[in-house]
């Protein structure tokens, strides 16, 4: 018997003013997936993104997620109800220091022992932020900024973790130490909705895929089915 889907979208069009960014759009991603979406600039991933965390309206359509319908709840709510995002840019509080921005990663939560442990926890997974705990955000390195965003999402021990363009301007080496972290999220339960414009890399991540095109998708699939596409490959892996 199926699993029901963590998260559901149906028939999602959003628009920016007279521009159709998502048009009928259907996606589901099971608990325990890490499902990536891939497309060019522009092709709407983003905006998926922003919508399932209600940072944007949707005008027709609708977001199920872990069995509720949330297309008209508020953005302050999704993180209480289990969905975590961390953006594009990274969106680090660059004056804050990383001990900081991990405590406020967990602002919705009260038990204290918890977050100590979950911090704690962070650290062990990311070594690099243990190292800097007390020092500014804005003057780690990109890498160890991306890696700090990601951190401070899961302290609010999410069910689902948007992660829009994690490797965007890092180096390759951490690139790699990245994806690392996000097989080893996998392992550990946490449920990954991945926006990325290493689509090669995305696709030997994830265990499912979809590929946008001007607001639609296009393609779905097995990922590796989708590696081994031809119209992927032409289009995507270069």
């Amino acid at each position: 018997m199926e699993p029901s889907p963590l998260l559901e979208l149906s028939s999602l069009c959003v628009n920016y003013g007279a521009i159709q960014a998502l048009e009928k759009l259907d996606l589901v991603v099971y608990p325990g997936e890490v499902v990536t979406l891939i497309g060019a600039n522009g092709a709407g991933k983003t905006t998926t993104l922003r919508a399932i965390s209600r940072l944007i309206r949707v005008r027709l359509g609708q977001i199920v997620y872990a069995g509720q319908d949330i297309t008209r709840r508020r953005a302050p709510e999704m993180v209480s109800l289990g969905i975590a995002h961390s953006p594009e840019g990274r969106r680090i509080l660059s004056r804050l220091t990383v001990l900081d921005n991990l405590e406020l990663g967990a602002y919705t939560r009260s038990d204290r022992l918890g977050i100590k442990a979950d911090i704690e926890q962070q650290f062990l997974t990311f070594p690099r932020l243990a190292e800097r705990k007390q020092q500014q955000a804005g003057t780690l390195s990109g890498g160890e900024q991306q890696m700090l965003a990601i951190a401070r999402a899961l302290m609010s021990r999410p069910r689902l973790l948007l992660l829009d363009e994690p490797s965007l301007g890092l180096a390759p080496a951490i690139v790699q130490e990245i994806f690392r972290i996000i097989r080893t999220l996998r392992s550990t339960g946490v449920t990954i909705l991945l926006v990325e414009q290493n689509a090669n890399l995305a696709l030997q991540t994830a265990d499912r895929g979809y590929v946008l095109d001007a607001g639609r998708i296009i393609l779905a699939g097995n990922a590796a089915e989708l590696l081994n596409d031809d119209r992927v490959k032409q289009a995507y892996l270069g």
